[in-house]
Formats: structure tokens, C-alpha cells, sequence
């Protein structure tokens, strides 16, 4: 099984989302109804991120498509993408999804999941030849910086849970964007993640969950690679995580994945390969750990990679995580 993103395998990660981006139905709403007026299609709630069975699912499928798009200009649905970009990242309906936000029942929508991934979807943007995708996206990409930072000053505690709770997940991909275009918000970022995670020692990674998409413990060493110097994370890695359990370097098992929860843990496998690279990648040349991360991520992208389309409950979502786990790193 090949852990390379190659053309061919970007265009069939990029032929899985098309086919899901737009669907409809089924879909999974995270909708709260003051009253018989907010009974409403999901068109109608949300006219970008109606389709992939839920508005986070929609907004890293588009993520991934750009991503895509980018990394290899000539991939065969390279059109198609442009063209559905162009009908769909349009200011008219970027207000729309901004009405919603403005509900005084959606200030918990998304949190901090979609959160992320609405910004990672900016921040892709920014970096295509032509801006007037995210110059256009720019003002939904505000709106939920803005909820960041009212947010993570009262949040006390962080959220360790390996699934669209967790915060680190979340920050990984808002402190990428806000290092770009919002430096209050990157100290702030780097200032929590260091009251929650600067003193965690001996980890005992008691994990998988058995619905789990992320690694509690590999997840929280990935932000921490994110915000540290090279030589600060690698004392923090050493203590933090004195032994690695076997758990951690063994690919998750999933015995049903026409059940929405258990095949989370394709995710899992796929973010952990991502969390991995990039903890390796942290790490100097000489530690220990280095090629133990590198070889776990490999059996992790082995382990998934063949079942991304098995079934819709993970087809909906995993090409993404896929994504994460061939062609992300630190930057």
C-alpha cells in the first residue's frame, strides 16, 4: 500500500468528495430550534455547507478539493472543481451561512471542530494563484476567529476527548491560520495550549475510545509541535511521553463500518498517521522516537487508506483525513 500522495491517488480522493459535496441526504444537522420558523431544510440553513452529511464533513471536503486543486493543477476533476467553487464560494451565500452564525441559538455551533476547519479551508484559499475564492470566504473566516477568542479564555479546562470536542484538533488548524492573518489570536492560541499542556507529563494513553476519530495524547503533542521551538518540544515530547505504548503504534480495528461511530476509527488510524509524521518530523535526527513515529504512521495510512469508500458513513469524510495524514506537516 502505497503512503504517497500521487496524481492518481489525488484525483480518486477528489472523484470520492465531488460525488458527496453537493449530496443533500442524508444529513446530520447540528440545528437548535427556538421555535417552528427554524424547521428548515439544510439548503436552506446553510448554502455552502448543505452536502457530505454534515456541515464540518462539507467544509474539509471543500478543504481537501482545494487542497487538491492546488497540489496538482492538472488533475482530471481540475475543472469541475473550479467550476463548483465558482457557484458556490459566492458572497450572497457566505452572507448566508453568516446569517446563521448571527442566530442567538448558534453560539455553540460547530465548536471548536468546525471551527478549525473553516479556517484551514481559508487558509487553503489564500495560497491558490487567484483570491477571489478567499477573499470572498474572508468574512465567515473572521466571524469564527472572532468566536476563538472569546472562547478560549473562559475555557478552563481543555477538552482531551478524542472526537469533534477535542481542543487541540481544533487549534492546530486556527493557530496555522491565525500565525497568517491574526497575531492576537496566534499568542493567545500559544498561551492556552501552554496553561492546559506545558506541565502534562508521564501520559498514559488509555486510547483508543471506541468511537474515537483523534488521539487524545497523540493530538495534544501534535499542537504542541505546532507551537514550540524545535528544541523546547522535544523536552516537552521526553516527558510527556517517557514510554510510547503499544497502543499508540497499533493500528485500531474496525469491525463495522456501516456504523457511523465505529468507523471513526479509519479516522483514527488516518489522524494518527498525521500526528505521527509530524511529531517525527519535530523530533531531531538522532531521537529514539523519530523512526518509531515514522514507521507507526505508515502501518496507520496502510491500515485505512483501503476502506475510505466501504461504506458512506466513512466516505463522507475520510478522503480528508487521508489527505491530512499523505501531505500535511508542520510548516
Amino acid at each position: 500500500m502505497t503512503t504517497a500522495l500521487t496524481s492518481a491517488l489525488a484525483s480518486s480522493f477528489a472523484a470520492m468528495t465531488l460525488g458527496h459535496l453537493g449530496r443533500q441526504w442524508p444529513y446530520k444537522l447540528d440545528h437548535v430550534m427556538t421555535g417552528p420558523e427554524d424547521v428548515r431544510a439544510p439548503i436552506d440553513l446553510h448554502p455552502i455547507f448543505h452536502g457530505s452529511f454534515d456541515w464540518h464533513s462539507c467544509v474539509h471536503g471543500w478543504w481537501q478539493v482545494m487542497r487538491l486543486l492546488r497540489r496538482f493543477p492538472a488533475l482530471a476533476q481540475a475543472e469541475e472543481i473550479r467550476a463548483r467553487a465558482d457557484a458556490m464560494l459566492v458572497p450572497d451565500k457566505v452572507a448566508g451561512e453568516l446569517a446563521y452564525l448571527a442566530r442567538p441559538a448558534s453560539g455553540g455551533f460547530e465548536r471548536p471542530y468546525g471551527w478549525g476547519w473553516l479556517l484551514a479551508l481559508h487558509d487553503e484559499l489564500i495560497r491558490h494563484d487567484q483570491d477571489r475564492w478567499a477573499r470572498t470566504l474572508a468574512p465567515l473566516a473572521e466571524a469564527f476567529a472572532s468566536r476563538f477568542a472569546a472562547y478560549l479564555p473562559k475555557l478552563t479546562y481543555p477538552i482531551r476527548v478524542g472526537t469533534h470536542f477535542n481542543s487541540g484538533f481544533a487549534l492546530i488548524h486556527a493557530h496555522r491560520w491565525a500565525r497568517r492573518h491574526d497575531p492576537a489570536l496566534r499568542a493567545l492560541i500559544e498561551t492556552r495550549a501552554l496553561d492546559w499542556f506545558g506541565e502534562d507529563r508521564g501520559c498514559q494513553a488509555w486510547e483508543p475510545g471506541g468511537d474515537e476519530f483523534l488521539s487524545p495524547a497523540l493530538t495534544e503533542a501534535h499542537l504542541m509541535r505546532e507551537i514550540l521551538p524545535p528544541d523546547r518540544f522535544t523536552d516537552w515530547f521526553d516527558a510527556f511521553l517517557p514510554t510510547i505504548s503499544q497502543t499508540l503504534l497499533t493500528p485500531a480495528f474496525v469491525s463495522d463500518r456501516s456504523d457511523g461511530k465505529i468507523a471513526h476509527l479509519d479516522g483514527l488510524n488516518l489522524s494518527r498517521a498525521w500526528s505521527w509524521r509530524a511529531i517525527a518530523y519535530g523530533l531531531p535526527a538522532d531521537h529514539p522516537v523519530r523512526s518509531t513515529a515514522a514507521d507507526a504512521a505508515a502501518r496507520h495510512v496502510a491500515a485505512a487508506l483501503p476502506h475510505l469508500g466501504d461504506d458512506y458513513m466513512g466516505e463522507h469524510w475520510l478522503a480528508s483525513f487521508a489527505l491530512l495524514a499523505l501531505d500535511d506537516l508542520p510548516e
